[in-house]
């Protein structure tokens, strides 16, 4: 595809007023190595590059605790992606699915998602590995990994800790 405003084959868009419905807050900025669409990975890996999640120094404070988790759901605003698309043919090969059945960018909120391996906090500063978005990209929010609902348990008296 050339040009964002293109359709593939049997792909179909529909004609939207502007989006007015919602306020986000942008709470930072991610840091990564890609800058064009057609480098950055479909998926990202736990063994993938680090990244940064470059948080507003107003939002500082709200990391407290952060570091107790391994693994991180970062959410983000996929601000260079169409918003108009109800049926979508990803990989052009002829095969068409509805928006909602796939995990492409292309949506009506085009809300990033992404289950990321914490290294590091510094400074307001979280280092991740594990995401698929391009550099610049707003971020939305940080939560713990949905399946670990409390932090890690501190070490026991008496045990010796990394």
């Amino acid at each position: 595809m050339s040009s964002v405003q293109e359709l593939r084959v049997n792909e179909q868009a529909v004609e939207l007023a502007p989006p007015s419905d919602a306020t986000l807050r942008f709470i930072g900025t991610i840091r990564t190595p890609w800058h064009d669409r057609k480098d950055c990975p479909r998926q990202g890996h736990h063994d993938g590059p680090e990244c940064q999640l470059v948080l507003d120094p107003v939002w500082h404070d709200a990391l407290e605790g952060l570091e107790d988790y391994d693994t991180l759901e970062v959410l983000y605003w996929l601000d260079q992606s169409r918003r108009d698309l109800v049926r979508q043919s990803p990989k052009s090969d002829g095969r068409t699915f509805g928006t909602f059945a796939l995990r492409s960018p292309v949506r009506p909120n085009p809300i990033g998602t992404a289950m990321v391996k914490l290294v590091g906090i510094n400074n307001g500063t979280v280092v991740v590995r594990g995401l698929d978005c391009l550099d610049g990209t707003p971020l939305l929010d940080i939560k713990p990994d949905r399946c670990a609902f409390s932090p890690k348990a501190p070490p026991k008296s008496g045990t010796q800790t990394e």
